[in-house]
């Protein structure tokens, strides 16, 4: 058998058109005896880096065999080693010449399991240039220009697609110049299809090897359309252009199944006739290929399901796309069956394999040169200041001058810096970081620093420098202070474990200090754990983009690129996916994806991963759908098994950014993607974040955060209420109002600390300081969260706070003695057992990810460590067990304190500027009706109220009135854009507020505020101030009949007209022209229903009241589930259920058996969900579909469907109008409250709001506790009140007293 090696495969990023995972496709050539594969997409090189990096990983054992037996040879040659059992000279040179052969073979059978990756791209070429861009007609497309074995041969199109032409990378240079022509085929050449041209082949030829390709090549496709001079003319540009590197390809598919295609064997018969010709007429190799786009031929009609969705066809269509289904990895003896004939070309994918190197495409980092301004100095002027050896015991000694590498490690490091010449460069952006570090340091610290921050910032910035980072950090700082100098973007404190780094510190990067709250520099870089800085920022949403478009004119387009995101078949897409292209019918289809689990239960210890596999051993259904009779159901989950898990297309990275040294195509190869703010193209890389920072390119993470935009926002609204600018940066932190605010857990609406159960516990914690914000930050998460009333507990003394060692207190006084961050555990183990800072990260490491080998490797030297200095071995054994325990779940404590400061940012802000705040936050979820719901709610218990929008008052998002209160902002308004509210505005600031209808027409812009944007003004409200005119009136008939809102606008252009003409006037008329207004109209007015669902249609919510509001503590209080719960049924499953709301749409539609079915769909305070009506339910329950607006109340069980397995139905049990309801669902109240209130005339105030009832009574009763004494008892009242909303608002609003309805 002839060896042989693939040289044309698709994988599956030949997006849905390859259906090959890489691991699979290497695999198998490897088990085959394949000695190399080359990996070919169309058009792009998104999958080398994935290949690259796992052929490394699977020669990794075998290079190391190697590089041990090449050690021996030297030793041995050297005479380092000995050969044993020598007796005399001559015996000793023999045996030494046995055992040096012994190792050569050794060597050379290991050399030969080296499998070696080619790296390559099936590219298209266009027929002119890559910039011509003409759609070629349909008619000239079409057109048939020959007849070959039957099949007729259409022109095709010019410019669109353009000729295959496989080409792979021979060496490192032929790597980048491929990584050049893919990049610009994207960025240039992009017209259907990314295409370079036989110019940029030409330019960047070298060190390439072309095969002719497919029957889409040029050289095949000048054949079959009969052009053989043309065909032979290609052929010898080609062979000029790469010579000996040029090859003729030769493929044979011959379609063995019926549905296949059987048109292409022919044609490749006609065009491989041909090419054997042509490579004995002009000396040029001939090789043979299989082009593969799957692994087994099994895959074939998963690969075929594929190609339908890439075409959007169903599989049943008869003039679809079809393959061969010949296009798996066949192996060496399928592919020596099939070109017996023609053994050169098996064998010559081989001499391709010899002439490819080995070579690695990745590199050290490649840090981005920062500007240093020439006054600082220059590298020429470095040059001749400094020596080599100057440069040599700077960067490998230690920070305060010693001596810390042997001659070998130093040398290596001033290599692995990359050598000399760079390491002037290095010198000089470190010199310049250390200014700049000391001038922010004073500003931070004062004139004196003490020996503790000097030596801090000493050894950070020495760190940064023989590590070769200190660009990174002066392109970090640049960009940081331009976002808050020049293009007022507000940036968070820091986040992740940057923020323990003094550097960072002073430079203005984060705003935390670490030393106050002891965080640590080598959480964030460790000089005994070589890896590259990570800062990631967090800028607010709204000027994230405007950074990123300054750092790339900075640093230059062609240097800045995003990071591409490759989005996957998931398990039930995967399902759906092919069972579209099936047929099969969409409730089946529903009913497959509703059976995949949201988790599975554990194996082994181990959380299982969902995917079709898993999911069918756990899931009986799953698996009756596999062993199903019904063949479509059957073949359905068989293909989604094999489609699962494939690429499906590609994305943008939310954050992460690529700044190079030099253009990002000098190193990986981009695509593009629009920049879905600006529209514009923009550079992607063709690799993703995991692995592209190997490449030796920075990526660093440009965030947008919310909660800076809502800061920022309300920090404008206090500086426009209350004329204060705030610099929210230097808040006081021990703000005695915040600290009521977490002790009352009134956070909703506030950063990190709202969600209820953190609520409850910052309720029985009672901070009062910001170290128990960090602790609360950090524990609040599953694991630690355990510890949580251990924590409070201390805090209040009810528990002692007691440290296995008296000085262990030095770091854990804070937490009460309790471990909370991972910061603590690396503090300890140097002050317990002498753990260099190294040592400490590793330890943190270990802890984190479980690494039992390494724990195990550092336990002794813990043990021992804490021996010598004095510590007992028990209580260190105790020690390293309970880290072990926690240290797995303890946080980083640097992002805790950043984010914990951003939290109290926001809560300092309600607290201090409550209706400036809760604007903010309006606004910035005006989107989230759900979220807005709350917010608003929120405000009403802050006694705060949001009001509706005014011509007079509202800005253009939410902002505070005089009075305190919120007004809707006119931008939120449908209809109402940027320019009529810029108009309003500027037209009230400069000449007062409107005092009417008429003279807003008469005042206001109306080319900008136009008839529509009144008519959207009007029926959201935002005239109601004018008490002239109501809503309804804008759309009344006048006497002529006709609308008056079209009188109104006329009126307006009139008067604005006349002043215009008489301002102009040559003569200026004495007295001003008066048009009467004219007489408005009355109009029919709106119900309330209709009102506000005006209103709602044009604000997207109710504002002036809530149809539901008559009907509110039934619906809060009376029943136990929401509308929105009702989407997640497995919750609620077997259990009754009681929810009610207003009916906003009914459907009906008839069943597939000719039965009635309809959709109720009813609203709630918390959203809208659909109740659906069949059979009996119809029947009995349909009535109150009839008119929108009813208000209803339901009860219902959730329980497993009689008919669909794995389904939930909701069983109606009763449907009654609320009207009926109203004042009998609240049937008890228990009020519970500290005895202290009793005392104090609570009980009377109380009594206030609970007269005697005569009808709808409640059971009262009280539970009345004392937290010292740990006792409580519970009352019965013998009053019976009515359950009113005022005594519901008057029990919300005391923060010691909580109730309960009807439990």
């Amino acid at each position: 058998m002839q060896p042989f090696i693939h040289l044309h495969v698709h994988s599956q990023y030949s997006i849905l058109d390859g259906q090959a995972s890489i691991p699979a496709l290497v695999d198998k050539a490897i088990r085959d005896g394949m000695k190399g594969l080359a990996l070919t997409d169309h058009g792009n090189m998104f999958g080398i880096k994935e290949f690259f990096n796992l052929v490394k990983k699977k020669n990794g054992a075998t290079k190391d065999a190697i590089k041990g037996v090449q050690k021996r040879i030297e030793a041995i040659e050297s005479g380092a080693e000995e050969v044993e059992d020598k007796e005399s000279g001559a015996e000793e040179v023999e045996d030494k010449e046995k055992e040096l052969a012994s190792l050569q073979e050794e060597k050379a059978k290991l050399e030969a399991k080296i499998f070696k990756p080619i790296f390559g791209c099936e590219m298209y070429v266009a027929r002119r240039r890559l910039t011509d861009k003409e759609a070629t007609p349909r008619e000239i497309r079409t057109t048939v220009v020959n007849e070959v074995e039957g099949f007729s041969i259409r022109r095709g199109a010019v410019d669109e697609g353009g000729y295959h032409l496989v080409v792979l990378a021979k060496n490192l240079k032929g790597y980048h110049n491929l990584v050049k022509l893919v990049s610009k085929g994207w960025t240039d050449g992009f017209y259907s299809r990314p295409r370079t041209d036989k110019y940029e082949l030409e330019k960047y030829h070298e060190g390439l090897i072309v095969c002719s390709a497919c029957l889409g090549g040029e050289i095949p496709r000048r054949i079959l359309t009969g052009d053989i001079q043309g065909a032979e003319e290609a052929i010898l540009w080609f062979k000029n252009i790469f010579g000996e590197d040029y090859y003729l390809e030769l493929q044979r598919h011959k379609a063995t199944v019926p549905r296949a295609n059987h048109e292409t064997y022919p044609l490749q018969q006609v065009v491989n006739d041909r090419l054997i010709e042509f490579s004995r007429k002009h000396g040029i190799k001939l090789v043979c290929t299989n082009d593969v786009h799957f692994v087994e031929e099994e895959n074939a009609e998963a690969h075929d399901r594929l190609i339908c969705l890439s075409t959007g066809k169903d599989l049943d269509d008869p003039n679809r796309m079809l393959y061969t289904k010949q296009e798996w990895l066949k192996t060496q003896q399928e592919m020596n069956d099939i070109f017996s004939d023609v053994p050169e070309a098996l064998s010559n994918t081989l001499e391709i394999l010899d002439k490819v190197e080995f070579y690695s495409i990745d590199h050290p980092p490649l840090m981005p040169t920062f500007p240093i301004p020439e006054n600082f100095g220059t590298e020429e002027e470095y040059r001749k200041k400094f020596t080599e050896e100057d440069l040599f015991n700077e960067f490998t000694w230690d920070e305060n001058g010693n001596v810390v590498l042997d001659e070998a490690a130093a040398h290596k490091k001033i290599e692995n810096l990359g050598g000399y010449d760079k390491l002037y460069r290095i010198k000089l952006e470190a010199d310049y970081l250390k200014e700049l570090t000391f001038k922010g340091a004073h500003e931070r610290y004062g004139e004196e620093l003490s020996d503790e921050i000097m030596e801090r910032i000493t050894f950070e910035l020495h760190i940064m420098k023989t590590m070769g980072f200190p660009g990174y950090f002066l392109i970090v700082q640049d960009f940081i202070n331009a976002a808050r100098r020049e293009l007022d973007v507000s940036v968070g404190p820091g986040r992740g474990s940057a923020a323990g780094s003094v550097v960072a510190y002073c430079l203005k990067i984060t705003q935390i200090d670490p030393l106050k709250y002891d965080l640590l520099f080598e959480r964030f870089l460790n000089p005994d754990r070589i890896s590259l800085p990570d800062i990631d920022v967090d800028f607010d949403d709204d000027g994230r983009g405007r950074v990123l478009q300054w750092v790339t004119e900075k640093y230059g387009a062609e240097k800045v690129a995003h990071i591409i995101t490759y989005g996957t078949m998931a398990t039930k897409l995967a399902i759906k996916d092919v069972a579209r292209v099936q047929k099969l019918p969409l409730p089946e289809s529903d009913r497959l994806t509703r059976l995949i689990p949201d988790r599975l239960p554990e194996k082994n210890g181990k959380a299982q991963k969902i995917n079709l596999k898993n999911c069918i051993e756990n899931v009986k259904e799953l698996q009756e759908a596999c062993n199903s009779s019904n063949e479509l159901l059957a073949n359905t989950m068989k293909y989604a098994q094999m489609l699962e898990g494939n690429v499906r297309n590609t994305g943008v990275h939310a954050c992460g950014v690529i700044i190079g040294r030099d253009d990002i195509t000098d190193w990986v190869p981009v695509s593009t993607a629009d920049d879905k703010e600006t529209g514009e193209k923009m550079l992607v890389t063709q690799y993703e974040g995991s692995v592209i920072e190997d490449t030796g390119l920075i990526k660093m993470d440009f965030l947008g955060l919310k909660t800076l935009s809502i800061i920022k926002e309300a920090v404008e609204n206090i500086r426009q209420t209350r004329h204060i600018d705030l610099d929210i940066d230097s808040i006081p932190i021990d703000d005695p109002k915040t600290y009521e605010l977490y002790s009352a857990g009134r956070t909703t609406g506030t950063f990190q600390f709202e969600s209820a159960g953190m609520q409850k516990y910052l309720r029985e914690l009672h901070p009062t300081t910001f170290e128990d914000l960090i602790a609360m930050n950090a524990l609040y998460r599953p694991g630690p969260m355990e510890y949580i009333p251990q924590f409070i507990a201390r805090k209040h003394g009810k528990e002692p706070i007691v440290y296995d060692i008296p000085i262990m207190e030095k770091y854990l006084k804070d937490t009460y003695g309790i471990t909370v961050y991972q910061e603590q555990v690396m503090l300890l183990s140097r002050l317990l057992a002498n753990f260099t800072r190294g040592q400490s990260d590793g330890l943190r490491k270990a802890m984190g990810k479980k690494l039992k080998d390494k724990l195990d490797a550092l336990k002794p030297l813990f043990i021992s460590g804490g021996e010598k200095n004095g510590h007992k071995k028990e209580v260190l054994e105790k020690i390293w067990a309970d880290w072990e325990k926690f240290a797995s779940y303890a946080f980083n404590k640097s992002h805790a304190t950043c984010y914990s400061w951003v939290a109290f940012q926001t809560a300092y802000l309600k607290a201090n500027y409550p209706s400036e705040y809760m604007a903010a936050v309006l606004s910035r979820n005006l989107n989230n009706i759900t979220e807005i719901t709350k917010f608003m709610d929120e405000c009403k218990s802050m006694k705060i109220q949001v009001l509706g929008p005014d011509v007079n008052e509202s800005q253009y998002k939410f902002s505070v009135n005089k009075k305190g209160n919120i007004r809707f902002g006119l931008g939120a308004i449908k209809g109402v854009g940027d320019s009529a509210v810029q108009a309003i505005v500027k037209e009230r600031e400069a000449n007062g507020p409107y005092k009417g209808i008429f003279d807003f027409v008469e005042r206001v812009n109306l080319s900008a505020c136009g008839k529509k944007t009144i008519e959207s003004l009007a029926i959201s409200g935002a005239f109601d101030s004018f008490k002239e005119i109501h809503r309804e009136d804008f759309t009344a008939l006048n006497s002529k009949g006709e609308i008056f809102l079209e009188t109104l606008v006329r009126y307006g252009v009139k008067v604005q007209n006349d002043k215009m003409s008489q301002a102009t006037s040559l003569f200026g008329s004495v007295a001003p022209i008066v048009t009467t207004p004219p007489e408005i109209p009355r109009g029919v007015p709106l119900s309330d229903i209709e009102r506000l669902d005006k209103e709602r249609e044009l604000v997207g919510m109710y504002l002036s009241a809530h149809p539901l509001d008559a009907y509110k503590l039934e619906l809060l209080y009376g029943c136990n589930t929401r509308m929105t719960d009702l989407k997640d049924r497995e919750s609620l499953l077997n259990k009754e259920l009681t929810f009610g709301g207003v009916v906003v749409d009914y459907r009906t539609g008839i069943g597939k058996r000719g039965g009635q079915y309809g959709f109720l769909k009813i609203e709630d305070y918390s959203g809208a969900e659909d109740i659906p009506l069949f059979g009996q339910d119809f029947i009995d329950y349909g009535k109150y579909g009839a008119n929108n607006g009813t208000f209803v109340w339901i009860r219902a069980r959730c329980q497993p469907s009689k008919f669909t397995p794995g389904r939930i139905d909701l069983k109606i049990l009763e449907i009654k109008l609320l009207s009926e309801l109203k004042g009998t669902l609240l049937n008890s109240i228990t009020i519970e409250l500290p005895a202290r209130l009793v005392k104090n005339g609570f009980i009377q105030t109380l009594s206030e709001f609970m007269p005697p009832a005569h009808q709808h009574k409640a059971e009262l009763s009280f539970k009345i506790y004392d937290s010292e004494l740990d006792k409580s008892v519970r009352l019965r009242s013998r009053r019976k009140p009515t359950i009113t909303e005022e005594l519901i608002d008057f029990l919300s609003e005391n923060d010691e007293v909580s109730f309960k309805i009807n439990e």
